[in-house]
This record gives C-alpha cells, sequence and structure tokens, in this order.
C-alpha cells in the first residue's frame, strides 16, 4: 500500500507564526534519503536547514522557494514511496486540512491549484472593474489597481522581491512611454495637473522648456525629481555655470513611506510588551579599564586569540552571575527559574535586524572559547543563518555599544531572562590619584536593567559590585 506524507511549514519556538520557504535542495521526482537537507526555511529571524525525517521520493511541490511567507501549517510538498499514483497524490492534496489556522488552509487551496492567468468578463452594460486571476507574485493593492484600470499585468515586470508586482509598477504601467524634448514650451506647473513631479522639477522645466510629460521619472512612484530635468538640460556655456551660484531653493522634503517588515514587526511586539508588563529598574557603576585593556594585550598573546573587550565582559558577566544567581534566572509567570550556569545572549545587529544568539555556559569557558564562540555566532547572523539552536534560551544578556562610541545607555530587558547589561565606551577621564594629584584613566560605564518582580535592589547591587572588580582586577578572570 502506497504511504503518502504531507510536508508543511513546521513550528520552532512559541511566537513564530509564518515562515518563508527561502530554498528548495530537492526537485519533484527526486528521492532523498533520512538526513538528507530538503530546504532552507527563514523566520523572522534565522534561517533553518530541514533534514529528512524518513526516506521518501517528492512527488509533489506546491509552494515555490522565494515567495511570499506562508503560515505554519501550510502544505508545502507531498512526500511518498515509489507505489502512490499521480491520482493518490491529487486526491491527497486535495483532502489535506492544515493543522493549524484556517489561514493556513487558505494558502493551501491556493498553493494546491494555482489559478490560471483569467480575466471575468465586465457585468452587463459594462459596468464594474475587470476581475484578475494571477497566479503572478503581486502585492493586493497593485491588484486592486490593476483590475480597476484594466490594466494588461503580462505587460509589466515586477520590480519587488523575486519579480513581485507592486503598486508602483502598475501606476508606472499606466503612464505614457515617456520621450524627452529638450527644446519647446514647457507647461506651467498650474497648467498641468496629471504629470507626477516635484515643485523645484516644475520650476525648472518651465525654466528650460522642457516638457514634463515626456520626462521618466526616477523618484517613487514614477515622481519625476530635479535631477531627471537636470539631465535633459542643455548647457550653451559650460563655463558660464561656475560664474555666479545658484540662489538657493528649497526642494521637495516628503518622506519616503517604509512599513515595517516582518523582523521588525516581532521586535516592536516584543520591545513594547517588555516595558510595559516588566517593572524595570536600572544600577548603574563606572568601573576603570585600564588593567582591563592591558591585560587584554598579554593575554591575547599568550592564547593565541583575538578577544575583544566585550568578550571580557562576557566573561566577566558570567562569573558574576555565578557567584549571584539570584540574577541569572527567568521569569514564566508567577515563577522564577533559576539556572546553575551563564547562558549569556549577546545583542548582534544582523541584516535581518537585533539578533540575540546565546554564548552556552560561558561561566566554564576560557577567553579564548568564548571569543571563538562569539565570532562564530557573530558570523552565521552576518549571514543571517542562524538557527533556533543558536537563539534559544539564555539566562542573561549583554548589550555594547561602546564601539560606536555610545558613552552610557538604558537597555530593555529580553524576556523571559530577569536582566540585561548595557555596555558603554571606554572613556579617559580625571580622577584623584592617592596622593592627591591629578590622573587621567579609562573608565566604562556599566548599566544593569532589572526585572524588579524577581530580581531584589540589594541582589543587583551585589551583582554589579562583583563585575566591577572583576573588570578592575582582571586577573580574577582566569580563576
Amino acid at each position: 500500500m502506497a504511504r503518502i506524507r504531507p510536508f508543511c511549514m513546521p513550528k520552532w519556538g512559541i511566537e513564530m507564526t509564518e515562515g518563508t520557504l527561502a530554498e528548495w535542495m530537492v526537485s519533484e521526482g527526486d528521492a532523498f534519503s533520512k538526513g538528507q537537507t530538503l530546504c532552507l526555511i527563514e523566520t523572522d529571524k534565522i534561517t533553518n536547514e530541514v533534514e529528512a525525517e524518513y526516506d521518501a521520493v517528492v512527488r509533489r511541490i506546491l509552494v515555490e522557494q522565494g515567495g511570499d511567507a506562508q503560515p505554519v501549517g501550510t502544505l508545502l510538498a507531498v512526500f511518498a514511496d515509489g507505489e502512490a499514483s499521480d491520482s493518490d497524490i491529487d486526491a491527497f492534496v486535495e483532502g489535506f486540512t492544515p493543522a493549524e489556522t484556517g489561514v493556513a488552509a487558505k494558502s493551501e487551496k491556493q498553493a494546491a491549484a494555482p489559478p490560471k492567468v483569467t480575466e471575468v468578463a465586465r457585468a452587463a452594460g459594462g459596468a464594474g472593474p475587470a476581475k484578475i486571476e494571477t497566479n503572478r507574485p503581486i502585492s493586493p493593492e497593485a491588484l486592486k489597481l490593476a483590475e480597476r484600470e484594466g490594466v494588461d499585468l503580462s505587460n509589466i515586470e515586477g520590480s519587488g522581491r523575486n519579480g513581485r508586482i507592486t503598486y508602483q509598477d502598475v501606476d508606472q504601467a499606466l503612464r505614457p512611454a515617456a520621450k524627452p524634448l529638450l527644446r519647446g514650451t514647457a507647461v506651467l506647473p498650474s497648467e498641468d495637473g496629471d504629470v507626477f513631479a516635484t515643485p523645484l522639477a516644475r520650476r525648472i522645466a518651465a525654466i528650460h522648456g522642457i516638457d514634463l510629460s515626456r520626462v521618466n521619472g526616477t523618484g517613487a512612484r514614477g515622481r519625476i525629481s530635479k535631477a531627471d530635468v537636470l539631465a535633459l538640460v542643455v548647457v550653451d556655456d559650460p563655463a558660464s555655470l561656475g560664474a555666479r551660484p545658484a540662489d538657493f531653493v528649497a526642494g521637495d522634503n516628503a518622506p519616503a513611506v517604509e512599513p515595517f517588515d516582518r523582523i521588525r514587526k516581532v521586535v516592536a511586539r516584543r520591545l513594547t510588551k517588555a516595558k510595559q508588563d516588566i517593572p524595570h529598574f536600572y544600577l548603574r557603576v563606572t568601573a576603570r579599564a585600564d588593567a582591563l585593556l592591558e591585560l587584554r594585550k598579554t593575554a591575547n598573546l599568550v592564547l593565541g586569540c583575538k578577544a575583544s573587550v566585550n568578550d571580557y565582559i562576557v566573561r566577566a558577566s558570567a562569573v558574576a552571575l555565578a557567584r549571584h544567581p539570584d540574577v541569572n534566572i527567568q521569569v514564566h509567570g508567577e515563577e522564577i527559574h533559576r539556572f546553575p550556569h551563564a547562558d549569556i545572549s549577546i545583542a548582534v545587529a544582523s541584516p535581518k535586524g537585533l539578533v540575540t544568539p546565546v554564548v552556552r555556559q560561558a561561566d566554564r569557558m576560557r577567553i579564548d572559547q568564548i571569543a571563538a564562540e562569539t565570532r562564530r555566532l557573530i558570523d552565521k547572523a552576518s549571514a543571517g543563518r542562524l538557527s533556533m539552536e543558536d537563539m534559544d534560551g539564555g539566562t542573561f544578556s549583554v548589550s555594547n555599544l561602546g564601539m560606536f562610541g555610545v558613552e552610557q545607555f538604558d537597555a530593555i530587558i529580553n524576556p523571559p531572562q530577569g536582566a540585561i547589561l548595557a555596555v558603554g565606551a571606554a572613556i579617559r577621564q580625571p580622577a584623584e590619584d592617592k596622593d592627591g594629584s591629578v590622573v587621567f584613566e579609562s573608565r566604562i560605564s556599566l548599566t544593569l536593567s532589572v526585572d524588579h518582580r524577581a530580581i531584589d535592589g540589594a541582589a543587583g547591587a551585589q551583582f554589579m559590585a562583583t563585575l566591577k572588580q572583576l573588570i578592575e582586577e582582571p586577573e580574577g578572570l582566569f580563576t
């Protein structure tokens, strides 16, 4: 008997609701074995390689790579053994019910039976827009505009991701083909309401006799800018350009509207919830860093590594957490989870936004081991290849903006963790020496954001005192 199995959008983590199929590693008809990589799936911040859990054959691929995000539970492909017929596969797809939400079910119907490009006739009397159904990727607003204006989508090349047709593409297709006319009588701005141009572009066009209706705009939604018009201006005497500076004319300052992407939405939601639900309080100290900076040079040579100042801060935080387990916690509802070792999340800026990969059991690692692990995680974050295993968990976070020259800041707690350390730049400051003379020393600003529901002020203060001592007397980091 033929065995047919569905391959659906997996769910990694509580907050995952959708994912994007970035790349298929197999094709229809390919046989694969257990452990073989089938595809790459992107979530809000990670890209995971999905491995086969059994031997089978790819009988049907329903969602192509590089398309829109699909809800958890969406049927992506159908796997089976060699005994399954095409009719068996068709019946399986037709009768498949998504395990997740109604949104997933809707996605399945669309994926299982891609509609052909058709156009439904207008209602009697020609009233109402033509209904367009297409299997080409297109934004909802672009489709509405195309239906309303009767635009032929087959002649449009999408400028969005993976060739997706955007609203701007359809709007540009509605405009007449532009053919530059360098000399002639230009239409004054007040007389031409159909031309989409900035006020400055209109003024320059009127001065130089350029017909804006024949100019190709390169701005947002095809808007004609000053640069578009100046590119068509014929200068009779180039030497005259430097004779007298042109009068300043304020140009257009319209904003370019950019909606939140999926990652920014997740970050915004998590930070808003953290700030609203967690009662933050802040503990601030400054630590002398001269001894740490000097020891770092020698230790890196001895250990044969390139450990950064942040690696030493991570090590110091891990040692301090081991000595003060009341800060090494997670908060889950009305429960406090205490951990024997410090799994430290490090804030990393990546092409996919702010991510926080975890250095596991940093309290048990040497400086060179921490440096190697942080470099590995940063490289994966830069390539957009962090996995759920790299991101999951964490008992404490370190966010360092010192390399950008930021002297001091307050970080927002990364739930369910109970605290996060904000690290500023090492700044040279004057200080009084033991004999009363003025000397300069390097000081680092440290700010601990604490969840007051689970960590008391005294516990946080004791942790900060230990952390400061480890930075000012860094020999303790090697014990």
